[in-house]
């Protein structure tokens, strides 16, 4: 069963896009992936960014996170300036403030998975709490998988390890990018399940980019986008509303 869903008053604002222009080429080549993008994500939430191809839902996430630059407008995470900041600094607060989890994993194939878990941690210098270490590990149920490296690991086993490695920094926003991508159904709703369950009950905050209605069934709050723009808010989506949206849009 589910957990039950909070209500979002009071509830800071995690990160934001404010006016955000992205233009990809120049002249007739010209892409506008983002046209004057305006919308925030609510701490403590699970929101779900969803679109047709090429409708700038990654173009958005890429943005938020601060790996692309925007051409004009605001971009905050937490209380964290994002538009403007240099290299180094762009990397130090994605390094200290943001958690990533992406389709194709991304752990070091000669760690373990105690260790691809602590990597960031150690590159940054940071100390691990291992109070927190042990919450995440024992949610995912990685507990007896620690000791193995990835090609020992199921798919669904690697996502886990991503998304502990996402979270054991305590990041004001996890970014996942269309995480169930590479999985069987099984192992997405368990994945899913997590990073809902680690809003609600681990208080984090995840932004995730997907394409399929039931991976966006899973969240609080559903940003629909198209052509550049925001085409709509679902509040408590569903798999039936998040296709008949779509539908809607011609996708």
């Amino acid at each position: 069963m589910r957990a039950p869903r909070e209500s979002t008053v009071d509830s800071p604002t995690a990160a934001e896009v404010v006016d955000v222009v992205k233009v990809y080429g120049r002249g007739d080549n010209a892409v506008r992936a983002l046209d004057h993008v305006s919308v925030n994500f609510l701490a403590r939430r699970f929101t779900a960014v969803m679109g047709p191809s090429g409708s700038g839902k990654s173009t958005l996430m890429h943005c938020l996170a601060g790996l692309d630059t925007v051409d004009s407008g605001r971009v905050r995470i937490g209380r964290h300036e994002v538009t403007g900041l240099s290299d180094a600094a762009l990397t130090r607060l994605r390094r200290d403030h943001i958690g990533f989890v992406f389709q194709s994993f991304n752990l070091l194939p000669t760690l373990t998975a105690e260790d691809n878990i602590r990597l960031g941690l150690r590159l940054s210098g940071r100390a691990v709490d291992r109070r927190w270490f042990d919450t995440v590990v024992n949610a995912l149920g990685l507990r007896p998988r620690l000791g193995h490296k990835p090609g020992e690991l199921s798919g669904g086993q690697q996502q886990r390890v991503a998304c502990a490695r996402a979270l054991v920094g305590r990041p004001d926003v996890v970014f996942a990018d269309e995480p169930t991508g590479n999985l069987d159904s099984r192992s997405g709703a368990e994945v899913l399940g997590f990073l809902r369950a680690s809003v609600h009950e681990l208080g984090q905050t995840v932004v995730m980019v997907t394409h399929d209605p039931v991976a966006a069934s899973y969240a609080d709050h559903g940003v629909l986008l198209a052509d550049g723009r925001i085409a709509a808010h679902l509040q408590q989506p569903t798999a039936d509303t998040v296709l008949s949206a779509l539908a809607s849009l011609g996708a």
